[in-house]
């Protein structure tokens, strides 16, 4: 059975990472899903990385969906108008919409104070982690809001109840990603009407390929680079968010969620998913219980 057959999602920044996680598992539920970014197979963006829209269009179909790649600057109003004027002659409706657009790692300066970190980094920071979304939304929402029961996922890193008492490694960071869940609260309000629900979806320490490149690992060893950080023992895959987000694209009571801001360990508590290796990391409560402690690193009880 998939519970989201006949739905349409759109995948803003489905490229890699979370992203590509989430269309992903959108599609195995069985949703056609449009998957965006800037790098295809015969251009990059200025990632530079190789992960591409196709790629995860490719995985989309493997998973039993539909997946459409369609490149898209998300900073260009044209492109984004049109991208959604494409959904809408395709498809005449949009029933999910994934803002995780966000392509910003590499210009972020960690544990810099304002005053000398870029401002030209972070400023651009700001532009591919908040107007990304906003220009998305501004486009497709009207779509949206035609069927009642329209979801928004605003993906962003961290709780707000986290991001509330935590420092976020740098002033423009911090921003961009509080912002995001303030984000998914003022589109709740302004979808309650239509009812549609917004929600603010964070994953926990996510093995992305960014991630194991980082450490010199792939997913089948990963664990090795618990020796450089052992708290990296509580990551996860990028398909767990991916299966909370299609967790809650299924619940047909999602509503419950409009506003808040939640988890992939929460969501999994609730929904009963597992991640691929059938744990369910519980990062949040993890880095507050465990790192934010001072303690050893140890998942036990957290996965």
């Amino acid at each position: 059975m998939q519970p989201l057959d006949g739905k349409v999602a759109l995948v803003a920044g489905a490229t890699r990472g979370a992203g590509r996680g989430i269309a992903i598992e959108l599609g195995a539920a069985g949703a056609t899903v449009y998957v965006t970014g800037r790098t295809t197979r015969t251009q990059r963006s200025e990632y530079g990385r190789p992960e591409t829209i196709e790629e995860t269009a490719e995985l989309v179909n493997d998973a039993g969906g539909r997946g459409i790649a369609v490149q898209v600057d998300h900073l260009d109003p044209d492109q984004v108008q049109a991208l959604i004027a494409r959904i809408e002659n395709e498809q005449g409706r949009l029933d999910i919409l994934v803002n995780d657009i966000w392509g910003a790692e590499y210009l972020a300066q960690w544990n810099v104070p304002v005053w000398e970190h870029s401002l030209e980094k972070g400023f651009r920071m700001l532009r591919l982690a908040i107007d990304t979304h906003i220009i998305t939304s501004h486009f497709a929402l009207p779509l949206l809001i035609r069927n009642k029961n329209g979801l928004v996922i605003e993906v962003t890193d961290g709780t707000a109840e986290y991001n509330d008492k935590n420092y976020r490694l740098s002033l423009f960071y911090d921003l961009a990603k509080t912002s995001v869940i303030r984000m998914a609260k003022s589109l709740a309000h302004e979808l309650s009407p239509y009812q549609c629900t917004a929600v603010a979806v964070t994953p926990g320490w996510m093995r992305s390929e960014i991630m194991l490149d980082h450490y010199g690992v792939t997913e089948e060893n990963w664990r090795d680079a618990t020796v450089k950080e052992p708290h990296f023992v509580i990551s996860e895959t990028p398909r767990y968010v991916g299966r909370a987000v299609a967790a809650l694209a299924g619940d047909p009571e999602v509503a419950r969620w409009n506003g808040q801001s939640v988890s992939s360990g929460e969501l999994a508590q609730v929904y009963g998913f597992y991640d691929l290796d059938g744990s369910q990391p519980d990062c949040w409560r993890y880095l507050a219980e465990v790192v934010e402690a001072g303690k050893p690193a140890d998942a036990s009880g957290y996965r």
